[in-house]
């Protein structure tokens, strides 16, 4: 399972912008909808895409799903349980990887 996180991240740190904003809550709630989406079209579930910003992150969901399709066909051979333990562990990564345990001082500074 961690070798096949460590690939979804390797994905998304070296094609998607989304996970640079520069502020940590922005980069926390990327995190959680764009990849809770993803998870919810993996697993054939309902998407909201109510609001503007459903929709926005329901279309960066769908490239990334799309994309970890075409790319890891490990991925076909996952059921539902197996792909949302993935996709949990994966949010919890880039949480890591880009608000808790980045260096970045200005991702908390309360004038940017």
């Amino acid at each position: 399972m961690k070798d096949k996180v460590e690939q979804l991240v390797d994905y998304i740190m070296k094609k998607c912008l989304w996970q640079f904003h520069s502020r940590s809550w922005d980069r926390e709630r990327q995190n959680k909808e764009i990849l809770t989406k993803t998870m919810q079209i993996l697993c054939d579930e309902p998407v909201e895409k109510e609001t503007p910003t459903d929709k926005c992150y329901w279309v960066d969901a769908v490239c990334l799903a799309d994309a970890f399709k075409s790319r890891y066909a490990w991925l076909a051979a996952m059921d539902k349980v197996e792909i949302k333990l993935l996709m949990q562990k994966l949010k919890d990564r880039m949480d890591y990887l880009t608000v808790t345990g980045s260096l970045n001082e200005e991702l908390n500074d309360p004038h940017y």
